[in-house]
């Protein structure tokens, strides 16, 4: 066990602990954007910044481990200042109607949204070249969380990576290729992930587009996929008596809230009512 001090409160943790396991397990607020529990830390977004007693710079909280006699500092100036800006430069930039977790951020932080403004943009044209899922950039802030879904972390595909520099960097499938034309196997492990929207299953996007997404009226009903013996856990999102998503629980040992393709868009044939009696051409 280490010893070590968050906020002025002593407490000991186990050894391989983050400083923000160690933070959120005594009830402190730190917020993340690119951090996923079961991916690989980005480091990307920064907003989880805390203070170190000797370090000078600010330190990333989901990626640091905690050390015997650590003085950890959550709440200071210099850290709310930082993520107060963090917040306003991609809200200026990006499509944020749909990010829970930074519409959070800004409401935690009373960053000005309006502060940069008037600038330069992030605009790109919904990708819509697939029955699964839709892409819309506008929304994404480069958490690299899909990316690391696609690859080592989960995938293995290494369809998606992130290319351009500076304010040109963006998730790309190699050229600009359709996603049909990649090397994507579309689990939508990618789309699992993402905390902004921008990667959104094409059932969700069309119903969200045509005002009949009612999240108060979706239940969620878990089971066991069918497809073969690995005994993957399933949550079947419902509303009106249709299957509209499925997704895994996080903590499931065996997914981990990651499922191939046929676990998340296979499930079709569940809500065919009509008897079938030759089999298709």
């Amino acid at each position: 066990m280490l010893h070590l001090t968050i906020d002025g409160v002593s407490i000991n943790v186990p050894a391989g602990t983050t400083v923000l396991e160690a933070a959120r397990g005594m009830g402190e607020y730190v917020p993340t954007l690119c951090w996923h529990p079961n991916l690989t830390p980005a480091n990307a977004c920064r907003a989880c910044v805390v203070e170190i007693e000797g370090s000078r710079a600010l330190v990333s909280s989901c990626s640091r481990q905690a050390e015997d006699g650590m003085v950890v500092k959550t709440k200071t100036e210099r850290v709310h200042n930082a993520r107060q800006v963090i917040a306003e430069l991609l809200t200026s930039t990006n499509n944020t109607a749909s990010a829970g977790d930074l519409q959070e951020l800004v409401s935690h932080t009373a960053a000005n949204t309006l502060r940069f403004a008037g600038g330069e943009t992030w605009e790109q044209p919904l990708r819509d070249d697939n029955n699964l899922f839709v892409r819309n950039y506008d929304a994404c802030i480069l958490c690299y969380r899909c990316v690391e879904a696609c690859g080592v972390d989960v995938q293995n595909t290494f369809a998606i990576a992130v290319a351009g520099r500076g304010f040109d960097a963006h998730i790309d499938t190699g050229f600009d290729r359709p996603l049909p034309e990649s090397d994507c196997v579309f689990c939508g492990n990618c789309v699992e992930v993402c905390p902004t929207g921008a990667l959104l299953d094409k059932k969700e996007y069309e119903l969200r587009q045509s005002g009949r997404w009612e999240e108060q009226d979706i239940t969620t009903t878990r089971t066991t996929c069918s497809y073969c013996g690995v005994g993957c856990e399933l949550e079947l999102h419902v509303m009106d008596n249709q299957v509209v998503k499925v997704t895994s629980p996080e903590d499931n040992p065996i997914t981990h809230g990651m499922l191939c393709v046929k676990g998340r868009y296979g499930y079709e044939y569940v809500q065919v009512h009509e008897d079938i009696t030759e089999p298709a051409p």
